[in-house]
């Protein structure tokens, strides 16, 4: 089992360049290629900000290789990506076949675009149907995600698009189209409120899921936090995951963990993101 993580958390120390070789250098097989930077959103305003990102630019796709070259120099691959959200943005959707070129150009494999949170799998079939074609050009699969709304009176997450197994094989199956995948967050799935469990929803998206989204948290909050530090019962998800026959990588999300780091720490907290995939990826590979 091959482990991966994002490179968004270190990437905003560091910078990508940078982040991709220290991931490779603290024992990871991948990286993730985060391009939330690609579309800088105001969530209080609901507009895009003035953005001088090289994702933003002309120049995007030179961006892309290089990170892959630099990815290479050092022994390991692009195994996904992660497009700009939130969805319902107009302007952010915009960008998506940009992040499909992106993507393939990185060498990944499979790019993750969120549902929109409050659409239908019906509706949200649309936006995924329109993108389908392009990405088979780009010989990209897209990935959509289990996400989560919030309720303030119960002070807990509520349901949004995918949120539960049933909900999230439905958004997949209404495409109908082996380009259109599923990546499962572990720590959307175990929020109190929303989703039914992660190994309930492992077992009920079976070969669909081909892409993970993996972080700890304390089964209320969306705390992306690195495995083993919290309330989530790994075991059991690792178990559903070699029961359905699991074959993608093991990618961590665990973006809040490196917040605060200085530079010269980031390393450090790298080799111990990777020491958690690792354990993860053992206890898959040692389950009967």
């Amino acid at each position: 089992m091959k482990t991966s993580t994002e490179i968004c958390s270190s990437g905003r120390v560091v910078g990508e360049e940078k982040a991709v070789e220290l991931i490779a250098k603290a024992g990871f097989d991948a990286w993730d290629f985060s391009m939330f930077d690609m579309c800088r959103y105001d969530w209080g305003k609901g507009i895009l900000l003035e953005n001088d990102h090289p994702l933003a630019g002309d120049n995007y796709l030179a961006f892309a290789r290089k990170l892959k070259q630099i990815g290479l120099d050092n022994g390991i691959v692009c195994n996904q990506s992660h497009a700009p959200f939130p969805t319902y943005c107009a302007e952010i959707r915009s960008y998506y076949k940009r992040c499909l070129e992106c993507t393939a150009e990185a060498g990944g494999q499979i790019c993750i675009i969120h549902p929109d949170n409050y659409k239908s799998a019906q509706e949200n079939a649309e936006i995924y149907n329109e993108l389908i074609p392009f990405a088979k050009e780009c010989g990209v699969k897209i990935a959509t995600e289990n996400m989560w709304g919030w309720d303030d009176e119960k002070d807990e997450s509520c349901f949004a698009a995918c949120a539960t197994g049933e909900d999230f094989v439905k958004h997949i199956d209404l495409v109908n189209d082996s380009f259109l995948v599923a990546c499962l967050d572990i720590g959307h799935a175990e929020m109190r409120g929303s989703g039914n469990g992660a190994a309930n929803m492992i077992h009920t998206l079976g070969t669909r899921l081909q892409a993970l989204h993996i972080h700890d948290n304390d089964r209320w909050h969306d705390s992306h936090q690195i495995p083993f530090s919290m309330d989530i019962d790994f075991a059991s998800v690792v178990k559903a995951l070699k029961e359905i026959g699991y074959s993608g990588y093991f990618t961590l999300e665990a973006d809040q963990y490196l917040s605060g780091y200085a530079p010269e720490d980031v390393f450090a907290g790298l080799k111990d993101l990777s020491a958690s995939a690792r354990k993860l990826a053992v206890m898959f590979e040692n389950e009967v």
